[in-house]
């Protein structure tokens, strides 16, 4: 960070046509004056906040700890994952002889490790390069460090020594702060042989075998990759299923068949309860929920995948009296707004679940309320993905779900192996699973395991959130030879109660 001498003498941004200055103190920090919001966190939610509440014109700053923007998402999350997991299919895809069995002969396929890597680094560096392009467009002011609100319209900005170095005051506050890996209790994670998500996305070579502790979105994503690269990969379980919460039963089994299939194994209803290095390697001891039984594993890394907690502690809520759930998340209104009413948040320190895009809306949201604009979100349409090949998809509710509710429902199914453009991509694994209202039509839920899932999904949400039935959308006309034709087909059956082109 520069000096605070520096930053107070040099003007900060032009905003709006007035000039926006750190002037200096006798107290030797930046002061900013006037300010309208300071978002705290420049993840999906908070870099999103803060760009719509200055279209809307209000003086904003964005306060991020990092050195580059983005949050967790860009710079350690969705988008290196993203990256490992598309170019590991094109590496799988060469090795395994697919390619060759579709008339491509590659000879002897070698996998550059480091230059993958590089590949993940340069769509993460020119994403997050792509925020501060952004910022400076859209007339945001961006300071580096710790944000914490010292007061109930006061935001200091810490130094890696925990000095102040500046202080905004603001008319509003947004907390985007995100959230961290989960601890595992008694394992201690050195991101080198031990990791978390973090240490998995940069690990300096294959490894032989991997344990991983959790079956849930991030460690099938993570484990498809690293099987793909030809690791040997477990993913222990508590539960008694795949792909994590919210997913769909029938589902999850037909994943868990296909992810076995390429080469994935899985320990289900089953806890870990000690990890400890011996001799290079990594002993993992686990304990069946069901009988009891102790088993020891050995592997060339451990990869703890348990899930995330709220980003909250260290910004000065306690002082200021906004007291945290038992899950360290900030209580807010409909409206985003804490105890404090120009105290917001949005995103993973919130209810709801830990997505990018349900942070990116609560932060426009949020800023259109504070402008006095109407504040309204439907959590049932905001969809899930899994991003492994195939992709898995989901929106709305699950036959659980219904089930536990009484609520009556039709189902349609319609596969992708039924389905001419997955047959000539030869991706037939897979199907979409519809759920209707049986007495009003209304589609409830959609479920798709299979080719571009991820895309496919955004059709239901957009359905959904329309009130859309399921005949509705089966007499939409969809473009022939697509794979959407099997969402369509199947909307089709679980309202006439069968499809065209499945028996």
């Amino acid at each position: 960070m520069q000096s605070s001498l520096f930053q107070a003498a040099r003007q900060v941004t032009k905003h709006n046509g007035r000039t926006f200055l750190g002037s200096m103190q006798t107290c030797g920090y930046a002061t900013h004056d006037d300010v309208d919001l300071v978002v705290i966190g420049s993840g999906p939610g908070g870099y999103v906040g803060a760009i719509k509440a200055s279209q809307l014109g209000m003086k904003t700053v964005c306060i991020e700890k990092n050195a580059t923007l983005g949050g967790t998402c860009l710079n350690v999350g969705c988008i290196p994952s993203k990256a490992l997991l598309n170019n590991s299919h094109y590496f799988h895809m060469a090795k395994s002889g697919d390619l060759a069995n579709r008339g491509i002969e590659c000879g002897d396929v070698k996998l550059n490790l480091e230059k993958m890597m590089g590949e993940k680094t340069k769509a993460v560096g020119a994403l997050t390069g792509g925020i501060k392009m952004l910022f400076k467009g859209n007339k945001v002011t961006h300071l580096e460090g710790h944000g914490k609100i010292t007061g109930p319209n006061q935001v200091s900005v810490l130094g890696p020594d925990g000095e102040v170095t500046e202080v905004v005051n603001t008319k509003n506050i947004m907390i985007a702060t995100g959230s961290e890996v989960t601890p595992f209790p008694g394992i201690d994670v050195d991101e080198e042989t031990i990791v978390s998500s973090t240490g998995a996305l940069s690990l300096k070579e294959v490894p032989e075998k991997m344990i991983i502790i959790g079956a849930g979105v991030i460690g099938v994503e993570l484990g498809s990759v690293w099987a793909r690269l030809g690791t040997q990969v477990t993913a222990v379980e508590f539960m008694g299923h795949v792909g994590g919460m919210g997913i769909d039963m029938d589902i999850s089994k037909q994943f868990q068949r296909i992810m076995t299939k390429q080469g994935l194994k899985f320990k289900l209803n089953t806890k870990v309860t000690a990890a400890k290095k011996e001799g290079g390697k990594i002993t993992v001891t686990v304990e069946s929920v069901k009988d009891g039984k102790v088993e020891n594993m050995e592997a060339d890394v451990l990869l703890v995948c348990v899930g995330r907690r709220p980003y909250t502690q260290g910004l000065g809520l306690e002082e200021l009296g906004i007291e945290m759930d038992n899950r360290g998340r900030v209580p807010v209104n409909s409206r985003f707004q804490s105890v404090l009413p120009n105290v917001y948040a949005i995103g993973d320190c919130i209810a709801g679940p830990m997505l990018a895009h349900k942070a990116e809306d609560e932060g426009i949201i949020a800023a259109e309320g504070m402008m006095g604009g109407p504040v309204h979100i439907d959590y049932n349409c905001v969809p899930s993905v899994v991003y492994t090949h195939p992709e898995l998809a989901w929106v709305g509710k699950n036959e659980e779900d219904l089930k536990s509710e009484g609520i009556e429902f039709n189902v349609g199914k319609f596969p992708f192996a039924a389905n001419s453009r997955a047959k000539c991509n030869n991706e037939t694994d897979g199907l979409v699973k519809i759920l209707g209202d049986k007495k009003t039509d209304r589609l409830l839920g959609a479920h798709i395991i299979g080719p571009g899932a991820g895309e496919m999904i955004n059709e239901a949400a957009l359905a959904m959130e329309y009130g859309a039935s399921c005949e509705d959308i089966a007499r939409v006309c969809h473009a022939h030879p697509t794979c959407s034709e099997a969402f369509r087909e199947a909307n089709l059956a679980a309202w006439s109660g069968k499809a065209i082109n499945n028996m």
